[in-house]
């Protein structure tokens, strides 16, 4: 069982990769994009490997949403969709 605390801090890590995704990416040009280890290196440092999978999952809540759109190779990727391999991330 997982305990508050762990829960509680897990939160917080999604609620500010899920920031940090929307800021970078609204920053940019309207058709630029962000890399996911960009919100990842901001908010984790030198640990910002270990923060690959929860800022992914991150940009996908934020598709679904319609805040940001994924995309692969220069297509929109659908973020309920299975994928792999290199991402960007651009604000709508």
């Amino acid at each position: 069982m997982v305990s508050r605390a762990v829960g509680s801090g897990f939160n917080r890590l999604v609620s500010t990769l899920r920031a940090t995704i929307l800021e970078l990416a609204r920053a940019r040009a309207p058709a630029k994009t962000i890399c996911p280890s960009d919100a990842a290196r901001a908010v984790g440092g030198e640990r910002w490997r270990d923060l690959m999978d929860d800022a992914r999952a991150a940009a996908r809540d934020l598709a679904r949403s319609g805040d940001v759109e994924i995309t692969q190779r220069g297509k929109v990727l659908d973020p309920d969709a299975t994928w792999r391999g290199p991402i960007r991330i651009r604000a709508t």
